[in-house]
Parts: structure tokens; C-alpha cells; sequence
């Protein structure tokens, strides 16, 4: 092929002027050396254009779609040409992929002249960065390409050139019947002596105008997915009103414009070694407006996100770097990324969590439990009379509605690491007694841990230090108890054989003695630390991996894991269940916490893993001692409606939690445990969706529309009002996604089923009070038999 490509080139009248032209006669086959930035190139980089199409047939290539096969790969030099020339260009029906003769990448959408994304790569290498502008040679190839998500056509950019420093790989992927790509970049050390890596970067946007969405980006909207489900409480943010003005995204971040209602989407497609960080450093400007400065994506070590946030308030010597080691002839890969671009973003997260699914084998079959846990009960007051009153309770009230597990939260174990030994002063019978107890009431035991924990009262740091991960002077590496009167807290290492034959007796025991069905797996967030492991050269996150590998193999397949804090997508296939947002509790600003982790993560149900909102609170109960504002307050009803109306829309884990005897006590208040109409969404499976994510009203502060399909005749419309003042809304049957022209019903199912008016295709809601939701059945008169939901959801709903 190699002759041939270069009897094509050789007449290209792309060349600069005064450069000689090739000649295949005299010269033979092209070199393979290809130059950048700091010389000109040999040969015309017209990859889209007649030399790259004349090139090809001349060489008989079959450009076609092989899957499984590599059928072609075109080398093309990346130098300088004529206006319009690019080095190497791939489509699909949603996006392309540019390459540059710089070496630089562009993403483009078919409706926009301007590339949404203009990008280099790079790594820090040594604790020095290199930009992919820095080395002088590069080189591009397009392949064809087969995966787990289906086949398309890659290129492939490798830069070289920098003395004693490793070559850097890009490799950009373009799915050819799926609307998104995904980027990776490979760290290959073809030097003489070993280097560390610090980080990998996938994306270093270029320009003054780094993401453009076709209009001001003041009009953006940010919404960066957090370390855990609420480490940093997840909140959607105008351009610019983040902290500092840094949108600080870990594994994800979608950019909505608000005016064109175009978006961009970026998020880790793995988490194997590395946490992906998405940084967009917003800039204010006279005249309250607001541009984006620069926009960075990186595989990195977990050091960055702790410092801010589980270990805030560590000492810096319990602070360490990654410093990934590659060897002579290794190679490291950074995280692979997807990325999307268009109109409708509630795709673009949808697509990304079907991803998940197949890259991981999420377990995601299981129903959804249902049930009672203790900690917005009783926190750590938990005690064993109290415990057995309310099994005893729920067995004969809402075991019949399908309530069934019955969750015991921290409380009952001696200390973080030690929990098969109970607290003997909460619980004298100890945990297989009780779990005997509750099997006998038909339900299914469920237990808190914090499996990597490790704290100064626990056996395993007064007789196994050994067991623990280390810091940089040798000394267990301490992750709490900075302050005063704290107990330390320590992490176990994963990696040591005896700290894993420990984690397994644990894991075992709680199984095969107690009968345990569910295990919540908390605080893996704050172990999720950078540090010295007995396996060397090992990240936080390959730790976490083979922590939890143990666990699985301790407890087998039929008893449910359910990641509470930690990376949300390390646990993935693993776990079977995942928190979604902040705990919850007595309080309504609790719910409204809650709430834009929910709405943000609605596209994890049922893909990463089935979502839990965490437990619904609807009881008169009121907490005295606990953090939440206002919990000593009890509840309204309209706020205990808000609480359980949002558990429901997750379509995952739906859990009571309140003392059941406070909550018996309350005919109203039960009802809503009750609630049929709820409880059909809960047992249907899916999360609502959405409406109004990233294009919710300034005035309503947070998303407040969500809507479920449940089948062609019935669908639910959820909107709160979480603001201080009564709330108006219209909304138009055909912007809900619904047939237009058909005969509608509504009623409203929290009021006794009263019906609401649907004139001229149109529902209206007038003045809906503070601390409030209204869930809505939508039942189309017009359907004559059940089918598949109804079309999609408009992006915006009127007011």
C-alpha cells in the first residue's frame, strides 16, 4: 500500500510552495517518519479530501465495515497544508473526529460550524508535564475496530521525538451505530530507564473558545458528577457559581447550553487504576458575564479529591501523590472516556449508563428491596429491644406489601473493622441471635459495615498493624481522628493475604451464622487513598477492586452488596446496588439535598447498578441529636410526601425510615408507605425521568419535573416546589412526551385521587405550596391496549 499512497501524494497540489515533490520512482516506499509542528511534513494531510480518496483506490483498500478485523490502516503525515486540510478524520451518524496537522483533535457536530471540542493530550511523567504540542514528530492511522459496545473506525495518533521521555498514543473511537466516541491515550516508555506517572491527560482544550455550544457560554449549565454520592453534595451550577468558579467533575461532566440547547458530555467509560477529574475553570467577565478559561480531563490518583474532601482535615505527610512506576518497554493507559455532543442530553447520560452495563456486567436483575433500616430511626442508639420491636412490626403490618428486608445500621458492631464482635451493651444476644429472630418473621437481615475502616479500638490495628496501608515513612497511614477526642482511623490493606483471609471470615460469618441477605459496604470513599500497599504499585482504586473481589467471593451471588460511599464507578459489576445522593432524614431540607443526586444519576438504575436513594422518612418522628437543620422539627405531611415520593422516582431501593411504631401510630402518615400508586413504581423498576435537569428555572433552584411512563395508557408526573413561595406551572401533553390530540384524564394521587383538569391538551397547576410535590396520573382515555411508553420527553416544559 505504501507505494501506492505515495504515487497519490506525489501529485497533491497541496504542498507548500517550494517544497519538492516526492517521487516513487527514484525514491521508493514514503518513509514512515512524519513531522509536526516544528518542521513541514513530506506529504499532503488531506485525509477527508481527492489525494486521500485517490490514495485508497489506487491501493485497493476496502474501506468498509469489517467488524472484528483490522482492515486498513493509512499512515499520513501531519505537516503543514493548504486552508482546510486535516490529518485524519472519522464520522459516525452524531459526531466527527478531526485530527489536525498540529496533532491537535476536534469533535464536531453535523448542525454546528464550530468544533464543539479542540483539544491536545498529555501526561505529567516524573512530576513534569507533557503536552502533545511539545514532542516534534507525530503520526496518524485510522483502523477499523470491534469491542464489547460494537465497531467503527479509530484513529490512532502517536507522538515521539523528546529525548528521554516516553512516546505518547492517542486513540480516538468512533462507534459506527452508536451516537458517541471515546478517547484513551497509552503511556509507552521506549527509554532506558524507569519513569512515575502522575498523571494521564485525555483532554487539554485549546483556544479562547475551548467548548462551543453555538451560543454565549455565560448560557451553560455544568452539572459535574462527585467523588461518592455526596462527597461534594452534587449540585447543578450556572457557569461560573461553582466554588472558586472550578466545575470539578469526577468520572463525568455534562456542559448544557441554555439558550441553543446543544451539550457536551464527557465521562469514564473504566475506573481500573486511575479516577478520571474533568476540571472547567470558569472566568468572570465585566458585565455578569462568564467564559470557560480552560477545561482539563485527567486519569489520575485519588490524592487530588481527598485533599479536598473525606481528608480535608489530614496531615500532609497522609497526603501522597500518585506515583505510578512504568518500567523500560511497559506501557500505562489512561481511563477510557466517552464523549457526545447535540440536543438532547438526557440521550447522551442514557447512553452512557447502557455502557456501563455491557463494559462491567452490571448486576442489575435483582428486584429492588424493600424494607425497614435503622439509621434515620434510631442512628448509632440502635439497640437490640428496639430492633426486635420493629421486625416484629414490620413482619405483621408490610411484610405482605412486599417489605421484607429489615437493615441494621452502625450500632450493633464493637468498632470500624471488628464487626463480627457485637456491642454487648446494645446487643447482649449478639447478631446471630438476632438474625434468627427476624429469619423466624419471614424477613431478610441486612447489616452495615465499613469494610476498609480500620479504627484504634479494633483488634485488627492493636494486633495487625502489619494489615494496614502505609505512608511514606512506614507508619499505618491515618485517614481520621485529626482532632481532639477522635478515635484514628486507619485503612486495611486489601492486598495482604492475612488482611484478606480476615475480610473473609468476616464477610463469611455474617453470611453462614448470622443469615445475612444484604450488606451495606460504607465509607470506601475515605480508604480510597493513594498510599503504600503490600502489593507495590498499587493505586487506591486496583486496591478497592480486590477488596470487594473478596467480599463477592466471601458472601457468593445471593446475598446483595450495596455501595453506599465510595467512586461510583469502581464498585461497578460487583455490587448490586449503589447510593445515588446524601443521606436523608427528618428534615425537608434533607429531601431537597437529595434531590439533584437523584434527578443527576437517574440513568444509573438498572445500568451501574439499582439505585438507592436512601430511606424515606414520612413519620411525625423528630431527631434531637442528630446534624440535620430543623430535624428536632417533625415533618409536615406535604414534607413527609416529598420524601417518599422522591425514594419512589429512583425506581431502586425503597426503604422505611422511621421507628415503625412512631409511623403506626399516624393512619395518614402510614398511607403513604402504603400507597399503591407508589408502590407500583417502586415494583415497575425504572427511574423517572428527569425533565428539566439542566433546564430547571432559575426561580426553582434545583430540577423539579420528573416523569415515568409506566406503560401507553398510564404515566406519573412528579413536580415539587422546593422553594419559600407557592409555584405555577402549565404543561402541554404533547412537551410530556404523550400523544397529542387524544383524550387524557389526571388525577392527583397524593389529595384522594382528585381529579385535575386537562383542557385543550393542557394541565395546570396554580399555585402549589412551599415544601411540596404533586404526583399526577396521566391516564390516556384513547389507548386501546397496552405497548410500548410514549415518545421521548421535550427538553423544556412551558410555565
Amino acid at each position: 500500500m505504501g507505494s501506492a499512497v505515495a504515487v497519490a501524494l506525489a501529485s497533491c497540489r497541496h504542498l507548500p510552495p517550494g517544497r519538492r515533490r516526492y517521487d516513487p520512482k527514484t525514491e521508493g516506499s514514503p518513509p514512515t517518519k512524519t513531522y509536526g509542528r516544528r518542521d513541514e511534513g513530506f506529504f499532503c494531510p488531506c485525509a477527508t479530501g481527492a489525494c486521500r480518496q485517490a490514495a485508497l483506490s489506487r491501493a485497493n483498500v476496502n474501506d468498509g465495515p469489517k467488524f472484528g478485523y483490522r482492515v486498513a490502516s493509512l499512515v499520513l503525515a501531519l505537516g503543514m497544508c493548504g486552508a482546510g486540510a486535516v490529518a485524519a478524520s472519522v464520522h459516525n451518524s452524531a459526531l466527527r473526529v478531526v485530527v489536525q496537522p498540529d496533532g491537535s483533535y476536534e469533535v464536531l457536530i453535523p448542525h454546528l460550524a464550530a468544533p464543539v471540542l479542540r483539544a491536545d493530550i498529555g501526561a505529567e511523567i516524573d512530576h513534569h508535564w507533557f503536552l502533545s504540542g511539545n514532542y516534534p514528530e507525530h503520526r496518524a492511522r485510522v483502523e477499523e475496530f470491534h469491542g464489547r459496545l460494537g465497531g467503527g473506525r479509530i484513529v490512532r495518533v502517536s507522538f515521539s521525538g523528546l529525548t528521554s521521555t516516553p512516546v505518547l498514543i492517542c486513540n480516538l473511537r468512533l462507534y459506527r451505530n452508536s451516537p458517541f466516541g471515546e478517547i484513551d491515550v497509552t503511556v509507552r516508555n521506549n527509554t532506558k530507564k524507569a519513569v512515575t506517572i502522575q498523571a494521564i491527560r485525555v483532554v487539554e482544550a485549546l483556544g479562547k473558545t475551548n467548548i462551543q455550544l453555538g451560543a454565549p457560554a455565560s448560557r451553560d449549565r455544568i452539572l459535574s458528577d462527585s467523588f461518592s454520592e455526596d462527597d461534594p453534595k452534587l449540585r447543578i451550577y450556572n457557569l461560573g457559581a461553582a466554588p472558586g468558579a472550578i466545575h470539578l467533575g469526577v468520572g463525568s461532566q455534562l456542559i448544557y447550553n441554555r439558550q441553543s440547547h446543544e451539550s457536551l458530555f464527557l465521562g469514564a467509560l473504566t475506573s481500573r487504576r486511575f479516577l478520571t477529574i474533568l476540571r472547567l475553570q470558569a472566568q468572570r467577565k465585566p458585565g455578569n458575564r462568564c467564559q470557560i478559561a480552560s477545561f482539563t480531563v485527567d486519569s489520575t490518583g485519588t490524592t487530588e479529591v481527598e485533599r479536598i474532601g473525606p481528608m480535608r482535615d489530614a496531615p500532609a505527610d497522609s497526603l501522597i501523590p500518585l506515583n505510578y512506576s512504568l518500567s523500560p518497554g511497559r506501557e500505562a493507559s489512561s481511563e477510557r472516556v466517552m464523549f457526545a455532543a447535540g440536543t438532547d442530553y438526557h440521550a447522551q447520560l442514557e447512553e452512557y449508563g447502557r455502557a456501563i452495563r455491557v463494559l462491567h456486567h452490571a448486576r442489575v436483575s435483582r428486584a429492588a428491596p424493600m424494607g425497614w433500616w435503622s439509621w434515620t430511626a434510631f442512628y448509632s442508639h440502635i439497640n437490640e429491644d428496639a430492633a426486635l420491636t420493629n421486625a416484629r412490626w414490620l413482619g405483621k403490618h408490610l411484610k405482605g406489601l412486599g417489605f421484607t428486608y429489615f437493615h441494621i445500621d452502625e450500632g450493633y458492631d464493637y468498632a470500624r473493622g471488628q464487626y463480627t464482635t457485637p456491642d454487648l451493651q446494645q446487643f447482649p444476644k449478639g447478631m446471630a441471635w438476632l438474625g434468627r429472630q427476624v429469619a423466624a418473621l419471614g424477613l431478610k437481615l441486612g447489616v452495615w459495615t465499613a469494610p476498609f475502616e480500620v479504627s484504634a479500638r479494633s483488634s485488627v490495628y492493636r494486633n495487625h498493624r502489619n494489615w494496614l496501608v502505609r505512608d511514606a515513612r512506614g507508619k499505618p497511614l491515618e485517614i481520621g481522628g485529626f482532632h481532639k477526642g477522635q478515635q484514628g482511623t486507619y485503612v486495611l490493606d486489601t492486598t495482604n493475604p492475612a488482611a484478606q483471609k480476615y475480610l473473609r471470615q468476616t464477610y463469611r460469618t455474617m453470611v453462614r451464622d448470622w443469615g445475612v441477605k444484604y450488606i451495606k459496604l460504607d465509607f470506601m470513599e475515605s480508604t480510597s487513598v493513594e498510599g503504600y500497599y503490600h502489593r507495590p504499585n498499587t493505586t487506591a482504586l486496583e486496591a478497592e477492586r480486590i477488596g470487594l473481589e473478596v467480599i463477592r467471593e466471601a458472601v457468593g451471588n445471593n446475598v446483595l452488596l450495596d455501595k453506599d460511599g465510595s467512586p461510583m464507578l469502581a464498585p461497578v459489576g460487583l455490587v448490586d446496588e449503589g447510593r445515588i445522593s446524601v443521606d436523608t432524614g427528618h428534615s425537608f431540607w434533607a429531601s431537597e439535598e437529595a434531590e439533584p443526586g437523584i434527578a443527576a444519576r437517574y440513568y444509573m438504575n438498572r445500568n451501574w447498578f439499582v439505585s438507592d436513594p436512601d430511606a424515606f422518612t414520612v413519620s411525625r418522628q423528630s431527631i434531637y441529636d442528630h446534624s440535620w437543620p430543623n430535624s428536632a422539627t417533625p415533618l409536615t405531611l406535604k414534607e413527609a410526601q416529598v420524601s417518599v415520593v422522591l425514594a419512589a422516582l429512583a425506581g431502586g431501593m425503597y426503604e422505611i425510615g422511621d421507628d415503625l411504631l412512631t409511623l403506626g401510630a399516624d393512619p395518614k402518615r402510614l398511607a403513604l408507605a402504603e400507597n399503591p400508586d407508589l408502590l407500583s413504581m417502586v415494583r415497575l423498576g425504572r427511574s423517572a425521568t428527569p425533565v428539566d435537569l439542566m433546564s430547571y428555572r432559575n426561580r426553582d433552584e434545583q430540577p423539579s419535573i420528573f416523569l415515568l411512563h409506566e406503560n401507553s395508557r398510564v404515566t406519573m408526573l412528579a413536580v415539587f416546589n422546593w422553594t419559600e413561595q407557592p409555584r405555577s406551572h402549565v404543561f402541554n401533553v404533547a412537551g410530556l412526551g404523550l400523544p397529542a390530540g387524544r383524550s387524557y384524564h389526571a388525577y392527583d394521587v397524593l389529595d384522594g385521587n382528585q381529579p385535575i383538569p386537562v383542557q385543550n391538551g393542557a394541565l395546570r397547576l396554580e399555585d402549589q405550596p412551599r415544601h411540596s410535590v404533586k404526583l399526577i396520573k396521566l391516564i390516556d382515555d384513547s389507548a386501546v391496549r397496552l405497548g410500548a411508553p410514549p415518545g421521548r420527553r421535550s427538553r423544556e416544559c412551558s410555565e
